[in-house]
C-alpha cells in the first residue's frame, strides 16, 4: 500500500526563519516531476519583524516553482519585471527554463493577515525539451481554480489533472497538485492513471490500511493501487505526483538532467549573467560555497532558498 513515509525534516532559510523539508529526501529524490517540497509556517511573529525573513533575489534554471498559500501574502519579484503579491488560494507558477532570478519579500503589514503567514513551496523539474525554455510567470486567481465538494470534502486542482478536473495552469509533463480539506470521518482517494502519487498531511491526520498518519509526514504509495484515506480529525492534504521523467541533478536552486549544466548555471550567477529582478536589484544571496558535486540520485543537495 505504501512504498515509503517521508518525516519533514527541519531546515533554517537564514534569520531564523525555519521550514519543514519534504522532498527532495535520500531515498526519494522526486514524486512524479516534484523535486522539492517545503511547508513553511505558520509564522506568528510581530509585523515589524517580517523584513528580516525576506528571502532575496536568487537564481534558477531547469524548473519550474509553485507558490501556494495557506495564509499571509508575499510580494514576488523576478527578472522579468514582473511584481505580484500572492495571496492564498492563486497558485503562483514561475517557469525558471534557462534561468530566472526572483525575490520574496514580506514587506507589507498585510501579509500577516488572518494571525499568521503559511506556505508550501514545490519545484516542478522539466523535462529535457523545455529545460531552456524561455522563462516565465503567471498568476492564477482562485476562481480560474476548479472546486469540487460533497458533505465532509472540499477540493481544489491547483494544476494538472485529476478526478475528471483541469484548469489552464500550464504544465510540462503530466501530474497533478491539489489541495484538499477533510472533515473527521470523511474518505478520500487518490487520482488515477499516474505512476507515481503520494498525499503529503499539512494538518490533521488521516488512517489509511489501519495506520495513522499525522501533520508532516508524506505518504507515497505503491503504484497500481487505490487507497483509501479516512480523516482522523479535520484534516488538510496536499495530493501530488505523476509521471517521472527520469533523473535530475540539483544543486541549490538548480536542476537539470545534465551535470555540466548546472556548472554553468554556478559560473553564470557568480558573474552576473543572470540578470536579477529590475525592481530588486540592491541586494542578492551569493554562490554557496561549493563543497561538493551537483546532487544526482545518491546525494543530498546544498541549503536552498524557499524557492
Amino acid at each position: 500500500m505504501l512504498d515509503l513515509v517521508i518525516d519533514a525534516r527541519p531546515a533554517d532559510l537564514g534569520n531564523g526563519f525555519g521550514v519543514r523539508r519534504i522532498l527532495p529526501y535520500r531515498l526519494r529524490r522526486m514524486l512524479g516531476p516534484f523535486i522539492f517540497m517545503d511547508h513553511a509556517g505558520p509564522v506568528h511573529v510581530a509585523p515589524e519583524l517580517m523584513p528580516a525573513l525576506d528571502v532575496l533575489p536568487h537564481p534558477h534554471i531547469g524548473l519550474s516553482t509553485v507558490s501556494y498559500l495557506f495564509g499571509g501574502q508575499v510580494t514576488h519579484r523576478d527578472s522579468l519585471g514582473v511584481e505580484q503579491i500572492i495571496r492564498p488560494g492563486e497558485v503562483n507558477w514561475m517557469t525558471a527554463g534557462s534561468g530566472i532570478a526572483h525575490s520574496e519579500r514580506f514587506e507589507d503589514p498585510a501579509a500577516l493577515a488572518g494571525g499568521a503567514l503559511e506556505m508550501l513551496q514545490t519545484w516542478v523539474a522539466l523535462p529535457e525539451a523545455a529545460e531552456e525554455s524561455a522563462p516565465a510567470f503567471t498568476n492564477y486567481q482562485p476562481q480560474q481554480l476548479p472546486i469540487f465538494t460533497e458533505p465532509g470534502v472540499w477540493m481544489r486542482l491547483i494544476a494538472g489533472d485529476a478526478f475528471g478536473l483541469h484548469n489552464d495552469v500550464k504544465t510540462h509533463s503530466p501530474l497533478f497538485y491539489l489541495h484538499v480539506v477533510l472533515q473527521a470521518g470523511a474518505r478520500f482517494g487518490l487520482p488515477r492513471g499516474y505512476p507515481e502519487r503520494g498525499a503529503y498531511v499539512a494538518k490533521g491526520s488521516i488512517e489509511v490500511a489501519g495506520h495513522t498518519y499525522r501533520a508532516g509526514q508524506l505518504l507515497v504509495f505503491t503504484p497500481g493501487l487505490d487507497p483509501v484515506l479516512i480523516a482522523q480529525e479535520a484534516t488538510t492534504l496536499m495530493l501530488l505526483g505523476g509521471e517521472p521523467l527520469g533523473e535530475r541533478f540539483i544543486w541549490w536552486n538548480f536542476v537539470s538532467s545534465r551535470r555540466e549544466r548546472i556548472e554553468q548555471a554556478k559560473a553564470d550567477w557568480q558573474a552576473g549573467r543572470i540578470a536579477l529582478p529590475p525592481n530588486d536589484n540592491h541586494e542578492f544571496v551569493p554562490l554557496p560555497q561549493d563543497r561538493s558535486r551537483p546532487a544526482g540520485s545518491g546525494a543530498s543537495p546544498a541549503p536552498q532558498p524557499l524557492s
